[in-house]
């Protein structure tokens, strides 16, 4: 980095691209950057004093080729004008992988990946080792609620990283002590088959040195690593890691027992509500347990951890009248998320809203997506949410609308849903999805509470 003096971001508003770009305005580089529209993410890093404009205009890029680095992420589209003035100008350009790679290099990187899980559970070993051990730096997928920000930064050498398989992201990282949560295929439009899926995994398990903690039942075998495998689940007693006795208090924040190789540690609450929590306080406690943290000390971060925004994400809580918002996009994390509101709320009817996120996304997974939406009591479906992708031929929300077996759905423009909302009786409300459907969330959050006033 020493070669540049300048870093300019082409899609800065990403979560994991904003992260590496509050870092190096930290560390006292002008930072700058592109992304498309506006989001409470980018108001937050205007207000870091790292510029962001929102048109696809080359003259922001600084004109010192040179002493210019320019970051980018794969989400954006190849023929963004900004991006094809930097290639055609001689620009260094780097991924945002590359990026997070040398930036964890050298350093003690304790890695998350999976298809769901990742971020609360990265999240939550940034915490833990803030809380009862001697700090960290992190680059997390989400905004940590007890700092308000997807960046710590420690002089301490521990590095938690979110490891994404996107794009073959994880390929980056080298970790002394990785964690996968899950292995169910997703971006099928970059992998192409479920096999060359589950090989990305494979790969990334070969490059973990110390310890790989797998969540039991998972294809990986000590072929594909020289690092000492440890198992963990939310209560399979054969797991190196288990909770035993996991129960709800009565506000949906499960108390247990941790089982781990040398003891068990009694008691522990989770700080934030449903059983899913459970199964990720097991990994992350796992993962600080390999760093000598002390086991009460562990249970005392777990139970002051705070969360992260849009994971099972409370933001209207009474006895009447509840609404959660979830970052939940793949058929696996819906199962989980719908599965855990239900046991926080026995005997309340649900209902959820979902935006699908990704064309390809929907089309392979549409009759999972269906299975898993209609556990809910009434359903309100959005439009896809496009992202990077062009239409597919055929493919619209209404492939999953089809089969879905809710005692009640119904099909709805974004644009109508907070309306819709203002007239429907709730009693437990869910927003779903990782598109543009967060940018609800003030808006419903303040329709229903306007409600309890009345």
């Amino acid at each position: 980095m020493s070669d540049y003096s300048k870093i300019y971001f082409l899609g800065i508003g990403g979560i994991g691209m904003s992260a590496i770009a509050r870092y190096y305005k930290r560390k006292g580089y002008p930072v700058a950057g592109y992304d498309r529209t506006p989001s409470e993410l980018t108001s937050e890093l205007e207000k870091e004093g790292i510029h962001v404009h929102y048109t696809d205009d080359y003259d922001y890029i600084p004109k010192d080729v040179a002493s210019t680095l320019v970051v980018y992420t794969p989400a954006i589209p190849e023929d963004l004008g900004e991006l094809v003035y930097a290639r055609e100008h001689g620009y260094t350009l780097v991924k945002r992988s590359r990026m997070l790679g040398e930036l964890s290099s050298g350093q003690t990187c304790l890695a998350v990946a999976g298809t769901h899980g990742k971020t609360t559970t990265s999240t939550l070993v940034a915490h833990i080792m803030t809380e009862a051990g001697p700090g960290c730096s992190a680059f997390l997928g989400g905004i940590s609620k007890n700092y308000g920000t997807n960046l710590l930064v420690s002089q301490n050498r521990a590095f938690v990283a979110e490891a994404d398989e996107f794009d073959r992201s994880f390929l980056q990282l080298h970790p002394e002590v990785a964690v996968i949560t899950a292995m169910d295929p997703d971006h099928l439009d970059i992998y192409g088959t479920v096999e060359e899926y589950r090989k990305a995994f494979k790969a990334f398990a070969s490059q973990v040195t110390r310890y790989l903690i797998i969540k039991k039942g998972l294809d990986i075998t000590p072929e594909d690593t020289k690092a000492r495998i440890m198992t963990y689940s939310l209560d399979d007693p054969a797991a190196d890691y288990h909770a035993v006795g996991a129960k709800p208090d009565e506000l949906g924040h499960y108390i247990f027992d941790l089982v781990y190789p040398e003891g068990t540690v009694k008691n522990i609450r989770c700080g934030v509500p449903g059983w899913v929590n459970v199964e990720n306080s097991v990994a992350a406690a796992a993962v600080c347990l390999t760093q000598g943290l002390n086991p009460e000390a562990i249970k005392a971060a777990i139970g002051t951890f705070a969360g992260v925004k849009r994971r099972l994400d409370v933001h209207v809580a009474s006895p009447s009248l509840t609404y959660i918002d979830d970052y939940a996009h793949h058929p696996r994390e819906l199962s989980s998320a719908i599965s855990s509101i239900k046991a926080m709320y026995p005997g309340k009817r649900l209902t959820a809203v979902f935006q699908p996120h990704l064309y390809t996304r929907t089309r392979d997974f549409a009759e999972d997506f269906a299975k898993a939406l209609s556990a809910v009591d009434k359903l309100i479906l959005l439009d896809i949410y496009p992202a990077r992708e062009e239409p597919v031929p055929g493919v619209t929300s209404k492939i999953i609308f089809d089969d879905v077996t809710a005692p009640e759905k119904v099909m709805l423009k974004k644009e109508d849903l907070v309306e819709y909302i203002k007239k429907e009786p709730v009693e437990v409300l869910a927003t779903f999805g990782a598109g543009d459907i967060d940018r609800l969330v003030g808006p419903i959050t303040e329709t229903l509470e306007e409600r309890l006033d009345k």
